[in-house]
């Protein structure tokens, strides 16, 4: 494909249908990836065993290597099948074509698929009054299908007392910096998933986030609740980890307004003006003239330090007391006189110094090699 080849030349290649699905901004968006849809387009399918081949699904943005900032891709395992989820915002208005890629890890076979989604602005906005609320005990895909989250809404209606509400957004807790797991049986990852209304919240919900909640939890300790959990035993919630927002609507300052292109008639097109010649001689004095009038004055500053700080001898001979100059006068005539006894006195050489002394005898040896093995010379008479 990276030498101009497309999809439909490669072997073992199915294209399936363009599918055009279409999203909300500020709700979440889910698009499952039907194992069974692209189990049906391989070419080699292996009916007598009965036995489901694993699929692998990449996605990304057509024409880019990766997907939407707004959308994530999840696949837990090859055996079960792909989610395409996020939550888009006003930004991400317009249609976005994404290319799914499914392969057969057993044949290796490969069916593509385009998806087209188009992202609509939400009638009403964004929901103003936002819970955000971290689920312990389930994975991100666990959330994703439209019966999870619909029993989701319920339980959140319980402690919100409100019908309007809608889910937002899922977030994987990884995503947030979580940990991941243990691979021990009934370990999550935990899920964030944000619920958006048109109402207030709750006094169930303002209490637990009161700062005597807040004070709890800092201590270890379960928030108070004022009302019933109706969450309990299908969804685990951190009610330390709630959060609630505010979200007013922002005032939208209006756009660039986009003509045709095309000249009105008797227009004439005015070019921009050229730009008046600059006079960069100021600034190459000014660049050149300042470091060397800088190195000038560090010059002459290290010059007197050196050479006009110096104490000298005879400031350094007025500052020392004058028994100190005696002894070092006295000290240097002693040197000096000893050195010249040494040098003028007649001493014979000790034989002890000279090359090739004989202790016994005090016969000496000439040093310098003869022409007869001077090795066979005896030191000592025989």
């Amino acid at each position: 494909m990276s030498l101009g080849g497309s999809w439909a030349t490669l072997p073992d290649h199915h294209i399936l249908p363009d599918h055009h699905v279409s999203s909300e901004t500020g709700a979440i968006f889910v698009h499952e990836l039907e194992r069974e849809l692209f189990q049906e387009a391989f070419l080699a399918r292996h009916e007598d065993d009965g036995v489901a081949p694993p699929i692998t699904f990449q996605a990304h943005l057509q024409d880019h290597p990766d997907l939407p900032r707004w959308l994530r891709y999840i696949q837990r395992d090859p055996h079960q099948p792909g989610y395409l989820y996020g939550s888009p915002t006003a930004t991400e208005v317009g249609t976005h074509a994404i290319e799914v890629l499914a392969y057969n890890r057993h044949t290796y076979e490969t069916v593509a698929q385009l998806l087209v989604i188009t992202v609509i602005p939400a009638p009403g906005g964004d929901p103003p009054y936002q819970g955000e609320f971290l689920v312990g005990n389930r994975n991100v895909e666990e959330l994703l299908p439209v019966a999870a989250q619909d029993m989701f809404l319920q339980a959140t209606a319980g402690v919100w007392e409100r019908d309007d509400l809608r889910v937002i957004n899922v977030t994987s807790s990884l995503d947030r910096g979580g940990r991941v797991p243990l691979p021990i049986e009934g370990r999550k990852e935990g899920v964030y998933v944000k619920v958006g209304s048109q109402g207030g919240f709750s006094p169930c919900l303002a209490s637990a986030t009161s700062p005597q909640s807040r004070l709890l939890c800092s201590l270890g300790q379960q928030p108070l609740a004022s009302c019933y959990d109706t969450f309990a035993p299908h969804f685990a919630i951190r009610w330390c980890n709630l959060t609630l927002l505010q979200v007013w609507p922002s005032p939208t300052s209006p756009g660039l307004v986009w003509g045709s292109g095309v000249l009105e008639e008797e227009g004439d097109f005015q070019p921009p003006t050229e730009a008046p010649p600059q006079d960069l001689l100021p600034g190459y004095l000014v660049t050149l003239l300042v470091p060397l009038l800088v190195a000038a004055l560090l010059c002459l500053l290290l010059g007197h330090l050196m050479c006009c700080r110096r104490e000298g001898v005879q400031k350094r001979d007025l500052a020392t007391s004058d028994i100190q100059l005696v002894h070092h006068t006295t000290i240097h005539g002693d040197t000096e006189e000893l050195r010249h006894m040494a040098t003028s006195r007649d001493v014979p050489r000790p034989l002890s110094t000279l090359p090739m002394f004989n202790v016994r005898t005090g016969q000496r040896i000439n040093p310098m090699p003869s022409s007869s093995d001077g090795a066979h010379i005896p030191l000592l008479p025989q």
